[in-house]
């Protein structure tokens, strides 16, 4: 399974990816950053290919043991 990490030190909250991804996984975080919603997140990259400042990565998602 794979989630999108945003770095949010460099994320501009533009809401790009808010509007892009089909799950509704991600938000703005108090107008500074996006945050993902792990739970929704289906790892599509739609939002790593939209962001226009190229601070979203999808990954694999850790899997507890």
């Amino acid at each position: 399974m794979k989630k999108a990490v945003v770095n949010q030190k460099e994320c501009v909250a533009c809401g790009v990816c808010v509007k892009t991804c089909p799950r509704k996984a991600i938000t703005i975080f108090h107008g500074i950053y996006a945050d993902v919603n792990e739970d929704l997140c289906i790892g599509c990259r739609k939002c790593e290919k939209a962001c226009p400042a190229s601070v979203i990565q999808v990954v694999e998602k850790e899997v507890a043991s």
